[in-house]
């Protein structure tokens, strides 16, 4: 690797731990804070203190290379998990890694890991195309998987691992974080549940980015590696659609994806929408890479769940109206329209994880819905025409 490379990843990796945290306010973490053990890292809103629940499991970390991994890490520790190890091949990943957990003991290889015994959980955010395959050898040496989002890039990646999640009945489970480390959709899960707003017709969900090229490593720019737009951060979109609309089956209506600013990545996506429709509502999906410099965010992420007796929006990572920080829901019902902070609303995903791990339940996701999602993603990809828009 050149050093022009190596500077990319690490200038990548920055950005995208940047983008985890939801820094909107355009100041980096200090140092202390990157290395508080006790520091929760969600995808909006400031970084909160927690005290991790007493260690209930064991689990590793195989493979970072997006900055989402330190997200996910936290997850589980505050679900109950204990970092026992990690494994990376690249010496600055697995440097800053091991200077932020000093107690993780650093693996010379991935099959010390796989054939520890003692580990019950692998977490990985791999080059994209890489995770699979990986959570499938993950799940044969008899462990439970968390990968970050995509999980799987490939519809052939899909079917071979339900056919081992089915034999090994280990979970397989996707980060899908801006609905489990976003506290206002975590939020708005409860206030559908409560049925605020009636029974839900249809999701709308906008994932906007912030591209910054020279932050990039050479793998961001290869459609074969991420996925492509729609697999890769339209998954989110696809997950919230299944959750809110309480739909298990569903199929595209119509994608496009296109290239449209930046001809010198070609095998780049820089624009995705989707429209689709569950047996529980409708829904629509639109991901770019369209996020200007003079937002204080790496993007404005939106979700809007109509009712058929009110409606919800949800501003993720930035109000531009003027309140601080992310995590904004607004729900409007027959009596008024409200504004609730969401910003101390607890995150429950790690904690129901480790709860599923020790007693083999299904309350994080179900796998089926893990797999569902992924599968919309996969499909709407493969199906999306190509958009050329005129100069």
């Amino acid at each position: 690797m050149n050093q022009i490379q190596d500077t990319n990843r690490r200038s990548f990796l920055k950005e995208s731990l940047t983008t985890a945290a939801g820094l909107v306010t355009g100041t980096s973490l200090s140092a202390q804070t990157l290395t508080a053990s006790t520091q929760l890292i969600t995808q909006s809103g400031p970084a909160i203190i927690t005290t991790p629940k007493a260690p209930r499991i064991r689990f590793s970390v195989i493979k970072m290379n997006h900055g989402h991994i330190y997200g996910q890490v936290e997850a589980v520790i505050r679900g109950g998990g204990e970092l026992v190890s990690f494994y990376a091949p690249e010496p600055d990943l697995a440097a800053a890694f091991a200077k932020r957990y000093p107690n993780a003991k650093q693996a010379s290889d991935e099959k010390a890991i796989l054939e520890d015994n003692s580990i019950q959980l692998i977490l990985s955010s791999a080059i994209p195309e890489e995770r699979a395959p990986l959570g499938i050898q993950v799940m044969r040496h008899g462990k439970d998987y968390m990968a970050d989002k995509p999980g799987i890039t490939t519809l052939a990646q899909l079917a071979e691992a339900r056919k081992v999640q089915k034999e090994t009945k280990r979970i397989y489970s996707i980060m899908y974080s801006e609905r489990f480390e976003n506290r206002a959709t975590v939020k708005a899960g409860e206030l559908v549940k409560a049925g605020a707003i009636g029974n839900v017709v249809q999701t709308i969900g906008l994932g906007p980015h912030r591209m910054t090229p020279k932050s990039r490593p050479d793998w961001f720019f290869d459609k074969k590696k991420f996925g492509g737009i729609i697999c890769d951060i339209g998954s989110h979109q696809f997950d919230q659609f299944l959750f809110f609309t309480n739909s298990t089956q569903a199929d595209i209506v119509a994608s496009q994806v296109g290239n449209v600013h930046h001809p010198q990545y070609p095998k780049f996506e820089d624009f995705g929408d989707v429209m689709l429709r569950g047996d529980g509502g409708t829904g629509y999906i639109r991901v770019d890479w369209f996020t200007p410099d003079g937002l204080k965010s790496w993007g404005d992420g939106r979700l809007t769940i109509l009712g058929t007796e009110g409606f919800i929006e949800i501003r993720k990572n930035i109000d531009p109206a003027g309140r601080e920080g992310g995590n904004h829901l607004f729900i409007t019902d027959k009596k008024e329209t409200r504004y609730l902070d969401c910003s101390k609303e607890p995150l429950p995903y790690g904690e129901q994880l480790v709860n599923d791990i020790l007693n083999r339940t299904e309350t994080a996701m179900s796998q089926e819905h893990c797999f569902l999602a992924t599968e919309l993603a996969l499909n709407a990809q493969k199906q999306a025409r190509p958009l050329t828009l005129k100069k």
